[in-house]
């Protein structure tokens, strides 16, 4: 179960989902691609393949994944990125300052969509 009081950042996320996971201290990926792999299988997934993930108060996680945290997000990788990526980066990052476009939380839903479909639950 992940408390969406406690998600106010990206990287809040990567610790309720490793002790969600895997108890306290648990990893379950520290990066969107880490995260996609976990997901995945093989990296630490629950044994069950029936396992549900409960994001419980969601809308709240919801807001402060916003564009705000996603223009942070997007700055930390526009300063990491190789340069040819930077123009495509630039205009995620300029998007996402005047509030458009997709956010942290959009993000990890579509990968909770896209690598474990049914697995999560927005309560």
């Amino acid at each position: 179960m992940l408390d969406g009081t406690q998600i106010r950042t990206l990287e809040n996320f990567w610790q309720a989902i490793g002790e969600a996971i895997n108890g306290p201290g648990g990893y379950f990926g520290r990066n969107l691609d880490a995260f996609a792999d976990c997901l995945s299988g093989g990296f630490g997934t629950p044994d069950d393949d029936d396992y549900i993930i409960e994001w419980r108060d969601h809308q709240i996680s919801r807001e402060y994944l916003g564009h705000p945290e996603t223009a942070r997000q997007l700055e930390i990788l526009l300063s990491r990125c190789h340069p040819t990526n930077r123009p495509s980066f630039s205009a995620r990052l300029a998007a996402a300052r005047s509030g458009q476009g997709e956010t942290v939380f959009d993000w990890l839903v579509e990968i909770f969509e896209d690598r474990a479909p049914g697995v999560l639950r927005l309560q």
